[in-house]
């Protein structure tokens, strides 16, 4: 697989940064593996326009302090950091600059898995959060759209071993997602660290 990195540098609203050889291949394969069988992957139900549905995906979230994390009406408690997981947040806060106090993961088993068009944008996130996502797994298009622009769109193929940094003003002014696929593909892992602030 040809791996490149895409320039965002002309994209108005927004700091977004990819790094596709974040991990060595070898080491994101081990990843994979280890957190695919060690994580307690559960399956939350959302509702949208009063009809309620598995979600297209499974999850888990850890974190340092013990802190509740809710997106799209669903409440998550952390689990404790794992060595592991610990050993990769140190090496995403040193490559991103920033730090992190939890990681939600996600699961997409096959391609009718998804994460449908959102930002991260919840209050505990603060104002412009960095956000840091690390891929494991199958590669899966990521899609990116300017709220108010909308003829602004991006697509970038997330390889494994990757790292996509979404800072500044990104969660205000755009929308992204992981769409459904119809090709066969495997199951795909990613870990997207933030730092959830105390409350006011």
């Amino acid at each position: 697989m040809m791996l490149f990195e895409p320039d965002f540098s002309d994209l108005p609203d927004c700091k977004l940064t990819y790094i596709p050889d974040f991990l060595d291949l070898n080491r994101a394969k081990e990843l994979f593996h280890s957190l695919l069988k060690q994580v307690p992957w559960q399956e939350d139900t959302i509702t949208v326009f009063g009809k309620t549905y598995n979600q297209p995906r499974l999850t888990a979230l850890y974190g340092e302090t013990g802190k509740a994390y809710t997106y799209s009406g669903i409440t998550m408690y952390p689990h404790p950091f794992t060595p592991e997981l610990e050993a990769l947040r140190q090496l995403v806060a040193e490559k991103s600059g920033a730090t992190y106090s939890s990681v939600l993961l996600n699961l997409y088993r096959n391609g009718q898995d998804s994460n449908g068009w959102h930002a991260d944008n919840e209050p505990e996130l603060g104002n412009h959060p960095t956000i840091a996502s690390v891929s494991l797994g199958e590669a899966r298009y990521f899609h990116l759209k300017h709220r108010q622009h909308k003829e602004l769109r991006v697509k970038v193929l997330l390889e494994p071993g990757s790292l996509l940094v979404m800072a500044g003003a990104t969660q205000q002014h755009w929308l992204h997602q992981i769409p459904k696929t119809a090709r066969p593909v495997e199951p795909r892992i990613n870990l997207t660290f933030r730092k959830i602030l105390e409350a006011r």
